[in-house]
């Protein structure tokens, strides 16, 4: 990597990954800038760089922030991505993870900046046929927000192709945990994620409960799988995605996952057992959109990327998300 001190320009880095990233970035030496609407993240979980509130579908203020600074690369997390509402309100989704990130990319060619770091998401498979989930399974989502990010990431093949925009796409399973350290909390204005919806509830004045939708799965207890990973394991997938891209890296596709997949009630289980209580737990109907198993295949990101989870338990995902949100 170039000796020069890279800027990179975090959108969405007020939310939950964007914050762990841009923390490992000034670990790093990065100056940052973070840009996030503050609609779902909270600024103080930014503890590092320059905060500014703005909107990447407000092109004037992209403008201006490329023309006040000097932007190596943008890594870009600001996206709408609530599986069950992009069902029913798919217009958003669209408009804020495709259009919106567009807008950003157009601005990002005008201004030659050429390196691209994209949150994807796993849901860009759909209900895969086979498992692991590898990057060459079929591309078939469900939901709009799978569709939504799909879009992104052929639109970026295109960008490369045409004005050589390189990027880094990381198809997150299900993000999980916190900081390590404890630095940043969690202070989202909500959760899409299970286990912090969880821990959420039950930090509330009036827990509610947790509904588990669907029981008749075709899975050992009829409930959801999933592969969970840990936030700051996703961090550093990110800064080995942008240091390939800084060191003149092609555009790569990359999954990240653990490999390992837990039921929904596995999970409430292990929520049960590090916190020593009961869950109150609802039976609810199966949603669109959900596949009944999701489970990661994340060798590519292992061999190029020399990535590999320092945090894959479960209970240690549990306990930092519990400490995120005291």
């Amino acid at each position: 990597m170039t000796k020069k001190k890279c800027t990179i320009l975090l959108t969405g880095g007020a939310g939950f990954v964007g914050s762990h990233v841009n923390k490992l970035l000034q670990m790093k030496g990065f100056d940052t800038i973070i840009l996030d609407n503050l609609s779902i993240g909270n600024p103080i979980a930014v503890k590092h760089g320059t905060f500014i509130q703005g909107d990447v579908g407000c092109r004037q203020q992209l403008d201006l922030l490329f023309e006040t600074y000097s932007i190596d690369a943008v890594m870009h997390f600001a996206a709408s991505i609530d599986v069950g509402e992009s069902m029913r309100k798919p217009e958003l989704y669209y408009a804020n993870n495709t259009a919106n990130t567009i807008n950003l990319l157009h601005a990002m060619i005008d201004h030659g900046v050429g390196n691209f770091v994209f949150s994807s998401t796993a849901a860009i498979y759909g209900v895969p046929e086979k498992l692991p989930v590898t990057e060459e399974a079929p591309h078939l989502p469900f939901t709009p927000y799978g569709r939504s990010k799909l879009m992104i990431e052929e639109i970026l093949r295109d960008l490369d192709r045409v004005h050589g925009l390189k990027s880094c796409c990381f198809r997150y399973f299900n993000a999980a945990g916190g900081d390590p350290e404890g630095e940043i909390k969690n202070r989202k204005v909500r959760d899409s994620n299970l286990i912090p919806i969880i821990l959420r509830d039950l930090k509330s004045p009036n827990p509610k409960g947790i509904t588990v939708y669907g029981f008749d799965y075709p899975n050992k207890d009829g409930t959801c799988i999933r592969d969970y990973v840990h936030v700051w394991d996703i961090a550093q997938a990110h800064l080995s995605g942008l240091l390939q891209l800084l060191d003149g890296g092609d555009s790569a596709q990359y999954n990240l996952g653990n490999g390992q997949g837990f039921s929904i009630l596995e999970v409430l289980d292990a929520v049960e057992r590090e916190l020593d209580l009961s869950l109150q737990v609802h039976k609810g109907d199966r949603r669109p959109g959900d596949p009944p198993i999701l489970v990661a295949d994340s060798q590519k990101a292992q061999k190029e990327l020399n990535w590999k989870a320092e945090y894959p338990d479960l209970q240690k995902m549990i306990r930092d998300a519990w400490v995120a949100l005291s």
